[in-house]
């Protein structure tokens, strides 16, 4: 294990010297301010920051933007202030509120968790990285950042904006994600003793708001001194990544029903893969299979546009089926949910484009 720094990145990364704690010492006069964060004027007074805050923003900062967490961080906290409450809320409700954060898989595990926090640990979030890798849906970087940020364990803390500040610091052209375990070993090594929280959201923030992934502001980085990829012309470049090959197309069809009474068919989605749990419209699997048979009989109309929607791993192509039925319509599959009832705001962001697609779109 290298040898840890007292005060956070402080050396020229290719040897020489630079101030002592210049990356805190920028933190603590630039540092963001985020809902969920104690910031550094106020960890200095003695505010520790609430483990189930850091929990909850990690969790839903995953492959999403701060932008986008914001007032759904405020709608959690003000809704179940802390763990006790989440875990004791109905799965149903919290998916809702979830809806149009994607990635549902982590909605699933934010409830599991809760209650083994609640149920096993008194609601107390264990300390450390590794007593937090045991808890559900908690890996190694939630861990890691958790146990750093609420605890002060000098836990290395490693993220695209990490990622990105590491590689261009050491000049790392190995591309990613072959260059992560390099990238972790020099993460380690200025991961500091003291302040490893700050230090976590110092290079966070470094990464988001100076170290951009394009045109890096570099005349404004406290780092610069000592950043091998500043000195050799090439930060704009890096990191390096391997070419992606091009996503995959899948088809599927969606029915949506309206019962002539403003009831609309929905049916909850199976616990295991993509939107598990979810509420939606009764549909197809997402494959090049023909249109499987509708959910009631009615006289449909296919929608000539189609529902547009991209995954991390495919796009997917919906074709539309629409119907109007009366009140002794007897569906084989889905439960009708009465218009007072129905909130499109709490469907999953595909189903919602497939709703307003419905409303507008006439048959092909």
């Amino acid at each position: 294990m290298p040898e840890r720094p007292e005060q956070g990145v402080s050396i020229l990364c290719d040897g020489g010297d630079a101030a002592p704690g210049a990356l805190l010492a920028w933190y603590d006069r630039h540092a963001r301010e985020l809902p969920w964060r104690v910031g550094p004027a106020a960890r200095a007074a003695g505010v520790r920051p609430d483990p189930y805050a850091v929990w909850l923003s990690e969790v839903m900062l995953q492959q999403t933007t701060v932008a986008a967490v914001r007032d759904y961080f405020a709608h959690f906290t003000r809704t179940w202030p802390d763990v006790h409450a989440l875990a004791a809320e109905d799965d149903a409700v919290v998916m809702a509120a979830w809806a149009g954060l994607g990635y549902y898989a982590r909605a699933r595990n934010l409830l599991k968790c809760a209650r083994v926090v609640a149920g096993d640990h008194g609601g107390r979030f264990p300390g450390t990285a590794e007593g937090l890798r045991a808890l559900p849906g908690i890996g190694p970087y939630t861990a890691a950042a958790i146990a750093a940020i609420a605890f002060d364990e000098p836990a290395t803390v490693v993220d695209g904006n990490v990622e990105r500040v590491v590689a261009r610091l050491f000049a790392v052209e190995t591309p990613l994600p072959t260059a992560k375990p390099e990238l972790v070993r020099h993460a380690t090594a200025l991961t500091p003793a003291i302040r490893p929280g700050d230090h976590a959201q110092a290079m966070m923030d470094l990464g988001a708001t100076i170290c951009t992934p394009r045109k890096p502001a570099c005349a404004l980085c406290p780092l610069r001194p000592g950043c091998a990829a500043h000195r050799q012309g090439i930060a704009g470049d890096l990191p390096r990544k391997r070419a992606k090959p091009p996503k995959p197309v899948r088809l599927g069809h969606l029915y949506l029903v309206r019962r002539s009474d403003g009831a609309w068919l929905l049916e909850r989605r199976p616990e295991a893969g993509l939107l598990g749990g979810m509420l939606g419209f009764p549909g197809s699997d997402w494959s090049d299979a023909p249109a499987p048979a509708p959910p009631l009989a009615a006289e449909w109309h296919r929608v000539g546009a189609e529902v547009r929607h991209t995954f991390t791993h495919f796009h997917l192509r919906l074709t539309l089926h629409l119907a109007e039925v009366g009140m002794d319509a007897s569906p084989a599959r889905g439960t009708f949910v009465p218009g007072a009832d129905f909130r499109p705001a709490d469907l999953p962001t595909v189903m919602r484009k497939a709703f307003d697609l419905a409303r507008t779109a006439q048959p092909g």
